[in-house]
């Protein structure tokens, strides 16, 4: 087991996300027995919740830069086992997902930071043009020299896969945009090997689908290989809806893949892979899409993410208040028919929820789709961007230019609705449901892509998910909003265009409320006491959509010491909130260890984990090496023995 010793940043207190609960666990545990207190509800049973983030293997060096959305992989889960006489035991998992990034830094101690530059190094303002030049050039060589001779890995794929964590076609995949999605296997979270759209590594050739992979052909096809960390799954079709978003034009390119598991084999489902999506004029920081049941949403905002911008003298990723945001939407077949709606710049991570608006023609007596609607969570800068780096955000520069006023600092859900309805392309509506911050949402799976009654996020009672500059955005509220009844009041008493707000309210009026019909409903956890994204699982035969529980992981930050480091023996937990009214915890199960705190989750069901697809072999750490040339031992050689200390030499250096 491996302690972090937290030494101080530059400035001379620790990086916030690298601190207390924010810093990274090197334990990881097979399936362990936990003890828990209340009840665990027998919709539980069989499946599993799994929750994926950054965990930074080579954390030695707390001065360097660093950012929330950065380090390897991590998953971790609780398996809810079923238990002869009916009862049920939560095991507590946690597992690096292997990546080649990972078992390439394992496997050379040497390295003092980790393989790929901080995002944090590419959204600083100060960071220098030499200083990027060098990060990106020691990320290329050590990638090249995990090529040749007296390496026991090769990095193919850059990817770290810490972002998301989705189940499709009888695979669970891990998702980062810097690669494809990897699969991993439940409930151990062993790793699998990377899914190229038509089959896994690790899989039996049997499992193989016919077809274009990701990527095509090309020098440069590893980078039509990124994919978005949000892949949708069609709760009906059960297709895979993603984009992949590059440097270099046309910047977005799109593939559905279709579910083919119980297929017959004499009938292969349409597929479509690497379309081009046109319209998009630069390279975008684009994470996340709208997906309805007919139309998908791709968001070009003015947050960009270009190398380019170095030879602008702008960072490589950077924010433009005065741009504009644009959202183009298309048939989920047909990229090409697409229409772009412009608005106010904003940013936006995360979407909510995209369904059709349809009525029935009178004179074909078919369906027609009319508008989209879009709820997302809104931000009106990229300071989150810069706070998860510990960078303060860049004042913006005034213009002359600035088609719309500058907003207030808030991240609120948001509703868009765009007609489809006639020629020109009209957003009718466009206003924020609630005034609380509100981020990392989720939904019933079943009810994704129609028009869902209630999205679940979280919130923070006295800040903002910018968070102020040497501190951490923490969340101690998790939130139920009723997105139905609070539209209904937004079209009846419609709030002013964009900056207009249907419930005005604060967190702290919210919790005051006495209202059993409030249609904003919060969890506030006690003092102390920090959550993460939460997911719904719903009851069997239930009696409404809410019908149902909520699961996250929480920690008691009381166990931090007096530095507010987390000692080794600091424990998190996993509770069970019951979702109807958002108030009772009916069953906290004790982990093992602490989970810090993450990104995206998701439950599987015993169902999915009962149907995965079969696995030839699972990716595991290389058995230690001596020298290696092309895979084989080769018989020892002066040359040999010249190069690898020549190469060990080289890896000091760029450590």
């Amino acid at each position: 087991m491996t302690f972090v010793n937290e030494k101080q940043s530059r400035s001379g207190k620790p990086h916030p996300y690298l601190h207390g609960n924010f810093a990274p666990i090197h334990r990881v545990q097979p399936l362990t027995p936990c003890y828990y207190t209340g009840s665990i509800p027998e919709e539980l049973a069989g499946g599993e919740y799994v929750r994926n983030g950054g965990n930074p293997v080579t954390n030695e060096d707390l001065g360097r830069d660093a950012h929330w959305f950065d380090g390897d992989g991590m998953l971790s889960g609780v398996a809810f086992r079923k238990q002869n006489g009916g009862s049920i035991q939560p095991e507590f998992v946690n597992q690096y997902i292997l990546t080649d990034a990972y078992l390439s830094t394992v496997t050379t101690p040497s390295l003092r930071l980790p393989i790929l530059p901080s995002i944090a190094a590419l959204v600083n303002p100060a960071s220098s043009l030499i200083l990027l030049i060098l990060r990106i050039f020691r990320t290329v060589f050590l990638v090249f020299l995990s090529n040749l001779p007296g390496s026991q890995q090769v990095i193919k794929k850059i990817s770290v896969a810490n972002t998301g964590v989705l189940y499709h076609d009888g695979r669970a995949l891990a998702t980062c945009e810097s690669g494809p999605p990897i699969r991993v296997s439940l409930p151990g979270l062993e790793t699998v090997g990377w899914f190229d759209g038509c089959k896994a590594e690790g899989e039996p050739s049997t499992e193989e689908v016919p077809g274009n992979a990701f990527g095509g052909e090309g020098i440069l096809s590893f980078m039509k290989e990124w994919t978005t960390a949000h892949p949708r799954v069609d709760p009906i079709t059960n297709e895979l809806i993603l984009f992949h978003s590059t440097f270099i034009a046309p910047f977005v390119h799109y593939s559905i893949i279709p579910c083919t598991q119980n297929c017959s084999s004499f009938i292969q489902p349409q597929r479509l892979v690497n379309f081009a999506v046109p319209g998009v004029k630069s390279a975008k920081m684009m994470h996340d899409f709208g997906v309805s049941f007919t139309h998908t949403i791709i968001m070009d905002l003015p947050l960009s993410l270009d190398p380019r911008n170095l030879a602008r003298n702008l960072p490589a990723v950077s924010y433009d208040p005065s741009g504009r945001s644009r959202f183009g939407i298309f048939p989920r077949w047909d990229p090409e028919d697409i229409r772009w709606f412009e608005t106010n710049p904003c940013c936006i991570f995360h979407t909510a929820n995209t369904w059709d608006e349809t009525i029935i023609n009178p004179t074909t007596n078919k369906s027609e789709t009319v508008a989209i609607n879009m709820l997302a969570c809104r931000l009106t800068s990229a300071s989150l961007v810069f706070s998860a780096g510990d960078i303060a955000a860049p004042i913006p520069k005034p213009s002359s230019s600035t088609t719309y006023p500058i907003e207030e600092e808030q991240c609120r859900l948001y509703y868009y609705r765009f007609s489809l309805s006639g020629a020109e392309n009209t957003i009718t509506h466009q206003f924020a449901l609630t005034a609380i911050p509100f981020e990392f949402p989720s939904l019933r799976d079943d009810k994704s892509m129609s028009a869902a009654r209630y999205i679940y996020g979280c919130s923070v009672l006295d800040s903002s998910f910018g968070a102020a500059l040497g501190r951490a955005v923490k969340i101690d509220s998790l939130v139920k909003v009723d997105a139905e009844a609070l539209l209904q009041r937004g079209n009846h008493h419609p709030p002013a265009p964009i900056s207009g707000c249907v419930d005005a309210r604060s967190v702290s009026e919210i919790l005051e409320s006495t209202n059993p019909n409030d249609p904003i409903k919060i969890f506030k956890l006690p003092q102390g006491f920090y959550a993460q994204e939460s997911r719904f699982v719903p009851r069997q035969n239930g009696t409404s959509e809410d019908d149902g529980w909520i699961l996250s992981y929480v920690f008691d930050e009381s166990q931090l010491d007096e530095y507010g480091n987390a000692p080794p023996a600091a424990k998190s937990e996993l509770w069970i909130i019951e979702a109807k009214e958002m108030k009772e915890v009916v069953c906290r199960v004790m982990l093992p260890q602490r989970v810090p705190y993450g990104l995206h989750g998701n439950w599987f069901s015993e169902e999915e984990i009962l149907s995965q697809r079969p696995v030839e072999s699972i990716r595991c750490l290389p058995a230690p090496k001596g020298k290696v040339l092309g895979g084989v031992d080769e018989e020892p050689s002066a040359w040999m023995d010249v190069w690898m200390g020549l190469r060990g030499w080289l890896l000091k250096l760029v450590g």
